[in-house]
This record gives structure tokens, sequence and C-alpha cells, in this order.
């Protein structure tokens, strides 16, 4: 198996002495709802994890949340919430997006401020060993300490004249040199350390994590292009100057960006689609089709035309599922399938010539199913092949796959009606529920109606009934309260 390693820039074979993986992969800052943008990161390094699964590796898969940010500060003050419940409320969310989507969870989802006194702690051998420097509470780590910095992104220091991304101060020795520690302002969240009160900057919260859950080096990190700079590039100066050890890294691997018209899918831009929006349009598997349907490193341009369009190549694997297979007749041989899929996967994950291949094998599914020949076994390995992309081949037409999906649809779209500082306790009755659980939701649906029909909020109220009705789900109403049960 082949891999790009963004290091070196070249296709390198991977393979692991114990047969075991140490995956890192950067998670989201969560102070706002997930992008689609995230969810094709989040499923390149699934279909890698499961790649590697099949292959027989041993997989140890971690993945990060920074939790403490200078924009979670912002949305949670204009929200008059703490940091806490804010990242709390969009990591719950991510979850729950990816699971939808089928992505296998992380073996752990470390949080940046659980790491904080080891971070502390790595900052000071820093200092130490003359790699950062502290000025007026905030401290640094100054790039000139580490001569191979740009090795990464394959920039001298000369030509990476700070951006966008790129704090100037005057308390920096040199521009390119970043934050390790913080100090923090006024009411904002702050930790003890040496240097006073304050918070870890972005990158040795990564640092930190890698080395306390995967070791001083690991096999595979993994992350989106626009990662490269500043974030890795910083992580690996600060990591190897830590251990004294190279690599830090042996396979750096990056995804392309995923754009809106031709432009990166952007926060900051604000041309996002929600991952809870293209799952209310879409079904998962369409989803998952259409980020594999380009080369993980390449940009790929959203759109609604490119997925209707790639929901018939769906409908057609679905098609050769469906087929009620002979079962006395000579069986359709569909080993060579499986080695031209794996042939495929060995060159850095080509999905797209993977997918292809799984229309190739529907194909003759189709063509040996009328010349009576077997073809359960075929569809067994159509199954197999689309698994390891993540497909789970569910046939239901609607965008939801099972009933907590359609109830968790109306849950969502309830939650967005309801009138922030105008609510009477509806909002706490929404995050008190448990989205996993169908009982828990149906629970805290009938008790906001209660509180819609005393408020003689009728409209919401009859959205409620009306669409739980649908699902055979009813609510029956008596003057003292309601209750609800199947149909």
């Amino acid at each position: 198996m082949y891999l790009r390693d963004t290091l070196s820039g070249q296709l390198k074979e991977f393979n692991s002495e114990d047969n075991k993986v140490k995956l890192y992969v950067c998670g989201i800052t969560p102070y706002s709802t997930a992008h689609v943008g995230h969810a094709r990161s989040t499923i390149t390094f699934d279909v890698l994890r499961r790649y590697l699964e099949f292959k027989g590796f041993e997989v140890q898969h971690v993945q990060n949340f920074t939790d403490i940010d200078d924009k979670i500060i912002i949305k949670a003050r204009e929200e008059s919430i703490s940091y806490k419940e804010l990242s709390a409320r969009y990591i719950q969310e991510y979850i729950r997006d990816m699971e939808r989507l089928n992505v296998l969870p992380a073996h752990k989802y470390p949080l940046a401020t659980e790491a904080i006194p080891r971070i502390i702690n790595i900052v000071e051998q820093l200092m130490v060993k003359g790699y950062a420097y502290e000025n007026n509470g905030d401290v640094y780590f100054s790039v000139g300490k580490y001569t191979k910095y740009g090795q990464l992104s394959n920039r001298s220091i000369d030509d990476m004249i700070a951006g966008s991304r790129v704090e100037i101060s005057e308390l920096k020795l040199h521009p390119m040199d970043f934050a390790l520690w913080k100090a923090s302002k006024p009411e904002e969240p702050s930790w003890e350390s040496p240097w006073g009160n304050g918070r870890p900057g972005w990158h040795i919260e990564c640092t930190t994590i890698c080395l306390d859950n995967l070791g001083e080096t690991i096999d595979i990190h993994g992350g989106g292009l626009d990662l490269v700079f500043p974030h890795h590039e910083n992580e690996l100066a600060q990591s190897e100057s830590f251990t004294d050890k190279d690599p830090f890294v042996r396979f750096w691997v990056h995804n392309g960006l995923l754009n809106l018209q031709d432009e990166k899918m952007s926060k900051s831009i604000g041309n996002l689609i929600s991952i809870g929006a293209a799952l209310e349009k879409y079904k998962p598997d369409l989803i998952r089709l259409f980020f594999l349907s380009a080369h993980y490193r390449s940009p790929l341009n959203y759109s609604d035309q490119s997925l209707i369009n790639l929901d018939k190549g769906l409908d057609r694997l679905l098609a050769a599922l469906r087929i009620n297979s002979h079962t006395d007749f000579e069986q359709l041989d569909s080993i060579l399938f499986e080695s031209k899929f794996i042939e495929s996967m060995n060159e850095d994950l080509n999905t797209p010539q993977a997918i292809g291949i799984l229309f190739e094998l529907a194909h003759e599914i189709n063509r040996a199913h009328l010349n009576n020949m077997a073809v359960g076994e075929a569809q067994k390995m159509l199954n197999k092949l689309g698994g390891i992309l993540g497909l789970k081949f569910n046939q239901s037409t609607g965008t939801s796959t099972n009933l907590e999906d359609e109830v968790f649809v109306l849950y969502k779209q309830v939650s967005k009606m309801i009138e922030p500082g105008n609510d009477q306790g509806l909002s706490n009755l929404i995050t008190a529920a448990d989205p996993k659980n169908l009982d828990s939701m149906m629970d805290a649906l009938v008790a906001i109606r209660i509180k819609l029909r005393n408020a003689n909020s009728y409209d919401l109220a009859d959205l409620i009934r009306d669409t739980l009705a649908k699902l055979s789900l009813i609510i029956e109403d008596n003057p003292e309260s309601s209750r609800w049960r199947w149909k």
C-alpha cells in the first residue's frame, strides 16, 4: 500500500513492523455547526482507517476537539453561555452527524482543555531547551531555533511573511514566532501557569495530545490541506524540538479542500452548507459516494446537481443488490473484482477507481443474472467492497434511514423555530434530551408541545403533532397533560 507523504512530496510504501498503526486526525473547533467540508475530511480518514483494518492492521485512532479558542469565547459571550456549554453542544452535534454518515468513531476524542496541565509542562521544557521565550505573560516558540522550519510546507522562513493566519505582535522576536501560551484577557476563561493566567495556543494542544495518547512517533497524521501551514508546520517544529526525535510523523496525509462555486468552503467566508442540511436532502451513502468520487487529494466542487447525477449511480448499485439470485446455477466469480479494488486502493486510496470497480461488478451481476447465473456470492462481494468505503447500501428512498432519524429531523426543526430569550424553558428541554434515544426525544417533544399549547402557540404545537402522526407516533392530549403512543 502506497500513500503520498506531504513532507517528502512522494508516494511511499506504508508498512508497520508490529502491524499496529497510530492515526491522529485534527478535529474541529466546535464554535458552530460543522459543514460538509469537515465531513469530507472526516470521511477521507474514515476510509483510510477502514482500508488499513481491512488489510489487517490494528489502528489506534485519536481525534481532538479544540474546545477553547477565540471564536468559541466570542460566540459563547454572544449567547450568554459558558464556553463549555457551547463547545459541548457542537461536539455532540458533530458526533451525531458523523454517526449518520456511518463514520467509525475514533477510539479517543481528547479535548484541548483536558490536556492543559501537560501543555504547561511541555511549554516549560521548550523554554528550558531554548526553543521558547516569555514576554508579558505570552510564551512564543522561536522558529529561528528550529533549523528545519518550513520543511512541511516547503517554504523558507524568508518566504513566510506573516499572512492572515499568523499573529503579528511587538511581543515577538520574529514575525513567524507563534504562541504556545496566551495571557488571558479580562473575563476570559483562563488557567494558572508559571507565566500568569492564560490559555494554550492553537498548535501546542495537538502536540500534547499526540504525545500523551500515541507516543513520540506516530504513523499517520491527517487533516485538511489548509492545515499544512501554519498548524501542522508549527506542530511539527515544537514536537521534534521537545522530543529530540525525528520523525515526529512517518506519513503526513492531507485531503483537498471542498469548494462551493470554485471558492473554498469556509466559516469565515460564510459559504457553508451544514452536514445536517446535506443529510436532510441526500442519503448518507450518496454523500459518501460524492466525496469519494474524487481523489482525496484533489479539490472538489460541491453542487446539488453533482449529487443528483450521482444518485442514479447509487440506484444502479442498489438494484444489483436487490436481485433475487438463482441458487441452482453456476456462481458468478467476483474474486477478480476484489483484486482490482485492492489494487486501486493500494495506490494512495484511489477511491474514484475503486468506485468504478463497484459499478463494473454491479453491471456483471445484472448481466450474469439475465444469463441464468447465480449472483449471491457476487452480491456479498459488492457489499463487502462497498463496506470498505463505508457504504451501508440502505435501500430507503428517504433521507433518513430509521425512525430515530426521522424524529431527530423534527427535533432539529423545532429547536430552530424556538425564539432565543423567549422560549419559556423550551431550549432546556431540547438540550436535555438524548438525540440518540427515541423515547428521550419523544418525551422532550411532548413536554415542549404542552408548553406551546399553554402559551397559545398552536402552529408549532400542531406541526409537532401532525409530523409525528405521519410516523405512526400519536400524541394524546387531555386537560392535565399529554402522552405519546404508537398508532
